[in-house]
């Protein structure tokens, strides 16, 4: 029986109610896509901002993030045991330590942000490419209340 038979309908109309939903299913679909490349989400995320932004500071990389020091921590410990991230003195401040995405990070990264694009694409397989653009722009203006959105609503854009 589907989850959603469990909620009354007078609930299963709310857009909160739904976008938990969607939110939930898509988690778990990317969770379990980059499980294969035996990668959390976190760490995910964090190779990810590594990769875009270059050398950056582990801390300055845990506020942008959002991620308490302690988690960081440990998540680049994690990373820079697999060689996928270096950890070294930041020239800026040798008390802070600069991290950087390695090749073989790169190599992750590469494989899993394709993996996670597959995740989506299920996510939204019952969508034409042009609802799949519309629902990227509207959940953006709900994410991101005032914010311009890209034109074309993609979310790796604005």
């Amino acid at each position: 029986m589907p989850e959603t038979s469990f909620a009354p309908s007078s609930i299963r109309a709310l857009p909160s109610w739904l976008l938990g939903r969607a939110a939930a299913r898509g988690h778990r679909l990317v969770a379990e896509a980059l499980a294969r490349e035996g990668m959390r989400m976190m760490h995910h995320a964090v190779l990810s901002a590594v990769a875009e932004r270059g050398p950056v500071s582990q801390a300055e990389l845990g506020r942008s993030l959002g991620i308490d020091p302690k988690d960081m921590v440990g998540i680049v410990t994690d990373l820079a045991g697999e060689g996928l991230v270096t950890r070294t003195p930041d020239p800026k401040d040798r008390r802070k330590n600069a991290i950087a995405i390695s090749e073989e990070g790169e190599r992750r990264l590469r494989r899993t942000r394709r993996l996670g694009d597959e995740a989506n694409d299920e996510l939204t397989a019952g969508l034409s490419a042009a609802e799949r653009k519309q629902l990227v722009a509207l959940l953006r203006r709900i994410v991101e209340p005032g914010e311009p959105c890209a034109p074309d609503g993609d979310a790796r854009k604005g």
